[in-house]
């Protein structure tokens, strides 16, 4: 196995290596080949991981210390994963079962849902493990289905093809999943990520306690699953969404919780549909605001923060005086204070105050590594407006 040296750390417990903390030559270096990592000064192990001399994030750590990276290794990480989720989270039907650096495994995540099983590889590393990690999460879980949904634009930067395939059972039926009395339709081939957002579960059973009737918009809706929670409970919510795909999936979910006098999906590009209404003087009793990332990298950051602005101030404008906001961002590269000073002044340009019944973050299936900050993604506030 390749030896390679870097420059002394200046924090313990980053998975993530960068090319210009290298000293050694990796420019013949396979990527997604093992290697060790040591401390240039001290010749101390850093641990062993795998490279990829393309990227930016040139290595990425397995273990912090000098081990073999075999089926035994994968076989225990897997059994951990499984066992934080199902014994001390208590989940069992459905959850993220592997969250990349999170869980040791960076650039794998695999998601449970009911007897179906998707998995993304996101690196070159972790792609030369495939057939092994398709053997054993198999062997472990003993699934119906087991998806490969490979279409990350992230592989292609670390020059893998993408694909979509099933690699054990058909997939005659949609799974069926379970949060709290509600239920979907999750399509693992077609829908976005790997067919469902579970990083919000805890933040949509959350506001459910609040909204037990009136009228509301869930923007970025994207298969209903903040409407239907809020229909079952006694509200009438319109969702918006610009898939086509996404909004017959969001209706097929409402017809199969008897929910679709409650519900109504519309295909529509949200910033517009939002002027549509304030135009017609429109106004709601609450507003889920949900949208995919803005931002993929730093230089895009000013601009997906006029964008999160943006929003959030149309849709304030559509809010009653004693409306409810939930809002989300799932743009890793804006902060929580950031995202707290951005619903601040959408708030200041609409003239309007409120207070913060909620402060949330991803599921805890989607556990945060607090040695790395990059693993924390969600924020989500839900706030009482009282002007």
């Amino acid at each position: 196995m390749e030896e390679i040296f870097i420059k002394p750390l200046k924090k313990y417990g980053s998975l993530w290596i960068y090319k210009n903390e290298i000293l050694s030559d990796i420019t013949h270096l396979t990527p997604g080949s093992l290697l060790r990592v040591y401390e240039s000064r001290s010749n101390k192990i850093i641990g062993t991981g795998y490279i990829n001399p393309k990227s930016t994030i040139s290595i990425r750590l397995l273990s912090f210390k000098k081990e073999n990276i075999d089926a035994e290794f994968f076989h225990q990480k897997f059994q951990q994963a499984i066992k934080y989720r199902e014994e001390f989270l208590g989940l069992k039907h459905s959850y993220r079962m592997i969250y990349s650096e999170s869980d040791g495994l960076p650039g794998l995540i695999v998601d449970k849902y009911n007897n179906c099983l998707v998995i993304q590889i996101l690196t070159a590393g972790m792609e030369t493990f495939k057939d092994l990690i398709i053997e054993l999460v198999d062997k472990i879980t003993n699934p119906e289905i087991i998806v490969l949904k490979n279409d990350s634009s992230s592989r292609l930067k670390e020059g893998l093809v993408t694909e979509k395939k099933i690699v054990k059972g058909e997939l005659s039926e949609l799974p069926v999943i379970y949060e709290d009395d509600v239920k979907f339709l999750v399509n693992p081939v077609h829908g976005q990520k790997t067919g469902f957002f579970l990083d919000q579960r805890e933040n949509r059973l959350f506001l459910k306690q609040f909204i037990t009737a009136g009228e509301g918009l869930d923007l970025f809706c994207y298969i209903g699953s903040w409407s239907i929670h809020l229909a079952k409970k006694g509200a009438s919510v319109t969702g918006i969404d610009s898939s086509e795909h996404a909004i017959n999936s969001a209706r097929d979910n409402a017809k199969i919780n008897n929910l679709n006098e409650r519900c109504k999906f519309i295909k529509a590009d949200v910033f517009s549909y939002l002027k549509w209404e304030i135009k017609k003087n429109k106004r709601y009793d609450f507003m889920v605001v949900d949208p995919p990332a803005f931002v993929k990298s730093k230089n895009q950051k000013d601009d997906a923060i006029e964008g999160y602005l943006t929003l959030n101030s149309l849709a304030l404008k559509l809010l009653k005086k004693d409306g409810i906001l939930t809002t989300s961002s799932c743009s890793q590269h804006i902060s929580d204070f950031e995202f707290s000073e951005i619903i601040k002044e959408a708030l200041s340009r609409n003239k309007r105050t409120g207070k913060v019944l909620y402060k949330g973050i991803q599921s805890k299936d989607h556990p945060i590594l607090l040695t790395m900050p990059e693993t924390a993604y969600l924020k989500c506030l839900i706030v009482k407006l009282f002007d």
